[in-house]
């Protein structure tokens, strides 16, 4: 198999017949394979789309698991970049894990329909398969943050972390379904959100204090009655 992380960066800007380069063909396919399904989506509907000839396409791609592999590398390259941030591998779990769930809601804005089109890959083909392959790999990495926080003291020691991490990444990937750039809310601003309702809801925090027992007062003394 072909190795497509140098693609991801090189290929895809470089440009063959004047007017279409790589970057401007995947995002038509992206688009296709997503409305359409990857296995329904033929050359022919991509020509069509692209007001191209099949061979023009095949002329920037060898065939249509390439224009699937570097979709789905976009995606995960960008989740992955995330867990190799060097600030994201240093300092207390919490803090780390907080900086990947904000980078992951990053990624998903910025790369929304690769997002969105490894969300719904199924293992149908082997491209599929070493995507999924890959996507639990990350959660793994997610599910062993969650652990050390637990054991650091920092998160609720009552829920299982490979539970914790399908509940936060349930409600993150959740976000392809609805969310728009052009919306009210930018990226930084549902990060927040996300950070605020995902651990927040995880996260120890010291039982209160009982409040203090009310002062006992002496009772009143009352004046003695005077004798009229």
């Amino acid at each position: 198999m072909r190795d497509f992380s140098l693609m991801s960066e090189n290929a895809l800007t470089r440009r063959g017949r004047p007017g279409y380069d790589q970057r401007a063909i995947l995002e038509v396919a992206v688009a296709a394979f997503i409305e359409f399904g990857y296995d329904a989506t033929s050359m022919g509907v991509l020509a069509t789309r692209l007001s191209l000839s099949k061979s023009a396409i095949y002329h920037h791609f060898a065939s249509k698991d390439e224009l699937l592999e570097l979709a789905l590398a976009e995606a995960l390259d960008g989740l992955e970049g995330v867990l190799a941030d060097e600030k994201n591998t240093v300092g207390p779990a919490i803090d780390r894990l907080a900086r990947v769930l904000r980078g992951a809601v990053h990624v998903l804005t910025d790369r929304l329909p690769y997002v969105t089109l490894l969300l719904r890959v199924r293992g149908n083909t082997e491209v599929e398969r070493s995507a999924l392959s890959r996507r639990r790999a990350f959660d793994r990495a997610v599910t062993a943050l969650v652990t050390e926080a637990r054991d650091e003291g920092f998160l609720r020691a009552d829920i299982d972390p490979r539970v914790v991490t399908r509940l936060l990444f349930g409600m993150v990937n959740s976000i392809v379904e609805w969310y728009r750039p052009e919306g009210p809310e930018d990226a930084a601003q549902l990060a927040d959100d996300v950070m605020a309702v995902a651990l927040d809801g995880l996260r120890v925090t010291p039982l209160a204090s009982p409040p203090l027992p009310a002062p006992t007062l002496p009772a009143p003394t009352l004046p003695a009655p005077t004798q009229g």
